[in-house]
């Protein structure tokens, strides 16, 4: 087992991690709008006050805030988008970005978590044409006895085409669909000699730890296939293959989402800030390959979670405009004050709360449970 990181390895990988995923995020607002033509008042990584800044010769204030928790892009005319209450700068009406058709600032809007998820396209398709793209055959060539696998009557040389309804053209994707439901009992189409076979089986609870000694459930279904195959593509379909692949994990994450909300997984199971840094730390003592590795990742994270219809998020403000373009015409100002409001709160206490996870997971609540006793 691998010792934890130095704190100050932490800190530093974790804005390493962030800092970029940030810029890229807000980059892709930035980009849009000045495609449309929204001057931008203020680009800024990070919150709180100014460490360091430049302004650029169309007015925009460049700067980096001691707090690296997120950014923003004021834009001229929404001085409500940046969460601050600076008075925009006067400028031509058709820099603003309220005077903009509602298509246009959903876009603008949906550019941010876009650039996330291309990012991510971006650092797999790299990954696959240095080392391939994982395609293991779904074929079992074993079958461990006593687990969920034997009981359902699953053999050698047996190819199973879907679990739980969801297709698995290769073996990882058998490993990610069964990683996500342990004890869950699931449905297994199976192809067996020439026929289609439908298996039930209750997938086993099994324990995993890391190499930092961190443990975490998964499913086990008790199948083991020929070994890794990582196979070569050619260039075209590097980008293809990235983008299904992200979107992949952009379904494991709402999946695994869904299951904490329904109360099919343990709420301890959300991590916050606290928890990324520990993460950022343990995956930069492990390399630069597994760093970056991890840095797509988050930003499939990063995009998945601001597309969610909460205000203050990115996905509030598209609801808002989705609405108004089947209305036709702007939510209330009192309508999204309120909810914006709400949304705020909202976040605030899944703040807090993911903080109190991340502390328990540290161990720090039995320390203090020790010490008290």
């Amino acid at each position: 087992m691998l010792a934890q990181p130095p704190v100050w390895l932490i800190v530093i990988a974790f804005i390493c991690a962030i800092g970029p995923l940030v810029f890229i995020h807000e980059l892709g607002h930035y980009l849009v709008a000045k495609l449309f033509g929204v001057g931008a008042e203020t680009f800024s990584i990070g919150f709180g006050g100014e460490i360091t800044g430049w302004t650029d010769r169309s007015g925009t204030r460049w700067k980096v805030g001691w707090l690296p928790l997120g950014g923003y892009v004021r834009f001229v005319g929404d001085e409500d988008h940046a969460g601050e209450g600076e008075q925009p700068r006067i400028q031509a009406r058709g820099d603003r970005f309220a005077s903009k058709s509602v298509w246009q600032r959903f876009l603008i809007v949906l550019a941010g978590p876009m650039a996330n998820f291309v990012l991510a396209i971006v650092i797999f398709a790299c990954f696959f044409a240095v080392l391939g793209v994982p395609r293991t055959p779904n074929m079992v060539v074993a079958v461990q006895a006593g687990t969920a696998a034997a009981s359902a009557g699953l053999r050698k040389n047996d190819r199973i085409e879907a679990v739980a309804g969801q297709p698995t053209p290769t073996f990882e994707d058998v490993q990610r669909i069964v990683a996500l439901r342990p004890g869950e009992t699931v449905m297994l189409r199976v192809a067996r000699d020439g026929a289609t076979a439908l298996l039930k089986a209750k997938l086993g609870v099994h324990e995993e730890q890391d190499r930092f000694g961190q443990k975490y459930q998964v499913g086990l279904l008790g199948v083991f296939a020929a070994g890794r195959h990582l196979e070569p593509v050619p260039a075209t379909q590097l980008i293809p293959e990235a983008t299904r692949y992200t979107w992949v994990l952009t379904a494991t994450t709402f999946e695994g989402l869904v299951q904490i909300v329904t109360g099919r997984r343990s709420v301890e199971e959300l991590g916050g800030p606290l928890k990324m840094a520990q993460v950022a730390g343990q995956q930069a003592s492990l390399g630069p390959f597994q760093f970056v590795q991890l840095l797509a990742l988050f930003s499939i994270n990063l995009g998945f979670i601001n597309l969610l219809p909460v205000p203050v998020l990115d996905g509030g403000h598209l609801l808002f405009y989705a609405m108004e373009a089947v209305r036709r015409r702007p939510v209330s100002v009192q309508a999204q004050e309120w909810a914006f409001r709400g949304g705020l709160a909202l976040l605030l206490a899944l703040l807090l709360f993911t903080t109190v996870n991340d502390l328990g997971s540290f161990g720090l609540w039995e320390r203090l449970g020790r010490l008290i006793g």
